[in-house]
């Protein structure tokens, strides 16, 4: 299989539990809720993403023939940038990064000493050796991976209440607000959520706070 890839940059993890940790940032193109055009936000199943996703023509970004071929380019980009004081880590995003992580990715990517994380919508089964699994449910997709390390809502969804998700086995569960011009409006309502509701917990994009990617 070969791999597209908008995007790969080491930074700090942003959000939830592993936040402030240095990883790998690998971002695959595409998406199964939203083709990532303009013209088709308003019939597309997830309408607020502000994620570009499109092409493999951002920092780092490519096609990639081999999986060994991905492996070696991720192993060069936190060599780059990070010491080895730390264990390696990598996070696969998107779009929705389990159109491409496959079995042949993960194991090559283990086989550098990588702990592998993934960011998904949940409307894929997760392949297993996924170290860290957090899902961020969206509008008009079928979730069908139910349990991992953390579920991050972006709050408010009407069609996605929280008590949605209650149920599920997960050891983390977030509210992030929803970006855009009702940031600040939907912030106070996911703190008053959580308040009422300790299971829940806030997440911020402490990346967007201090200028990083």
């Amino acid at each position: 299989m070969s791999y597209a890839v908008k995007e790969m940059f080491v930074t700090l993890q942003g959000e939830g539990a592993q936040t402030g940790r240095a990883s790998v940032f690998c971002r695959f193109a595409g998406c199964n809720l939203w083709s990532g055009r303009e013209q088709d936000r308003e019939t597309a199943a997830c309408r607020f993403c502000d994620t570009d996703f499109i092409g493999v023509d951002g920092e780092g970004g490519g096609r990639f023939k081999t999986a060994s071929e991905l492996a070696e380019t991720i192993e060069q980009c936190w060599k780059n940038a990070a010491d080895e004081s730390g264990r390696r880590y990598v996070v696969f995003t998107g779009g929705e990064p389990l159109l491409q992580l496959d079995a042949e990715l993960i194991a090559a990517v283990k086989a550098n000493g990588f702990e592998i994380a993934v960011e998904t919508n949940g409307t894929i089964t997760a392949p297993a050796g996924i170290d860290w699994v957090c899902v961020s449910p969206k509008p008009g997709g079928p979730l069908v991976q139910t349990s991992g390390a953390e579920l991050k809502l972006v709050y408010p969804q009407t069609e996605l209440p929280p008590e949605m998700f209650d149920g599920l086995s997960f050891q983390h569960f977030w509210l992030q607000p929803m970006d855009g011009l009702a940031r600040l409006e939907n912030t106070q309502a996911a703190v008053a959520y959580c308040l009422a509701h300790p299971r829940w917990r806030l997440s911020l994009q402490t990346h967007k706070l201090i200028g990083i990617p």
